[in-house]
């Protein structure tokens, strides 16, 4: 008996030090700034409280937002952020772990490839410490054109992301990786570049040649809410059991709900039939109860009134100025606004 012990101690001892524990870590990246973009500040806002409310400590959620729309001046209710028509604040509790100046393409890349000392004393210093044994889930929302992605100084090119995320699997930084994209052109940033055999899964809001598209108008805040393809996922994973849901099967209700362009998928596919949702958005012990009803009337209203990304500004104008006084400085003011997006 007392052999036994000895032993089951001894397998006990080995086996913990064999096996590490699994973590999951997020960045998530609105690339804009300015009220008219409110919409990619507030997707990333509402990303981290999904990932929040699932489990994943704080210390693992790395965000990047300019962070300039909670306090702004045209915002009527400050201190409060939402991502669509009636919702619930989504900007309580988020780091704020690089903003303004910070947000930049070489600091994204730093934090991606763990480059702690490059980040010392820029923001919160918070970087991808994530290894073999860990999933890491990358969100991006903001402008695009073919083969790069905004930010609020400076682009991204598809070439520098592509090399960033093949140099983190050679590090292994990670054992498996979900990317979603929201832009203009999102599909170039991957498409013929991405390999489908480094682990990663990767969604994008729209191929390699048309747009994205912007939703849910606010009449009170006078500007876009969300985007066409990060609502749908997100509104997804609000009320699906994602610890059964796949990413291939988000996949599919992303790409039939986002009827205003093609939403695309590259890389490891098998990745994406193979593995939960939870598993990259962390795993809420919550029993979800599937609201199709509010989903449907959600989607109804991304159809109404969603407008492609280079059509907002002269969309909002144009529903402000419909909206302002007869004879008044703000109408005045309004017209000259629309006449010089019209030239």
């Amino acid at each position: 008996m007392y052999r036994q012990l000895i032993v089951f101690i001894a397998s006990f001892i080995l086996f913990s030090i064999n096996c590490t524990w699994a973590a999951n870590w997020a960045v998530l990246v609105a690339g804009s700034n300015g009220w008219y973009n409110y919409r990619h500040q507030a997707d990333v806002c509402h990303a981290y409280q999904i990932l929040h409310k699932n489990g994943i400590p704080d210390s693992n959620i790395i965000v990047m937002m300019y962070d300039d729309l909670a306090r702004n001046i045209e915002n009527p209710t400050k201190g409060i952020v939402i991502n669509h028509p009636n919702g619930a604040d989504v900007y309580h509790g988020v780091p704020h772990d690089y903003t303004h100046l910070e947000v930049t393409p070489k600091n994204f890349i730093h934090v991606l490839l763990g480059n702690k000392e490059a980040l010392k004393g820029v923001g919160s210093g918070k970087v991808l410490e994530s290894g073999p044994d860990d999933n890491v889930f990358i969100y991006f929302t903001d402008h695009g054109a073919v083969g790069l992605v905004a930010f609020p100084h400076g682009v991204l090119h598809a070439k520098e992301l592509n090399e960033t995320i093949t140099k983190m699997y050679t590090q292994k930084k990670y054992k498996q990786m979900v990317i979603y994209i929201e832009a203009c052109e999102s599909g170039s940033m991957l498409e013929n570049l991405l390999p489908n055999n480094i682990n990663i899964y990767a969604t994008t809001a729209s191929n390699a040649e048309e747009s994205s598209y912007a939703c849910y108008y606010d009449d009170k805040r006078r500007t876009y809410l969300g985007d066409v393809y990060s609502v749908v996922w997100m509104e997804d994973s609000d009320v699906e059991q994602i610890d059964v849901e796949t990413l291939y099967q988000q996949f599919l209700v992303t790409q039939k709900n986002t009827n205003t362009s093609h939403v695309m998928q590259y890389g490891d596919l098998n990745l994406g039939k193979n593995h939960n949702v939870s598993e990259f958005q962390g795993a809420t012990k919550q029993i979800y109860k599937p609201i199709r009803n509010l989903l449907k009337k959600h989607n109804a209203a991304l159809r109404r009134d969603a407008v492609p990304t280079q059509d907002v500004r002269i969309s909002i104008v144009s529903r402000r100025l419909a909206a302002a006084k007869d004879n008044s400085v703000e109408k005045e003011k309004l017209e000259h606004e629309l006449a010089q997006l019209y030239k």
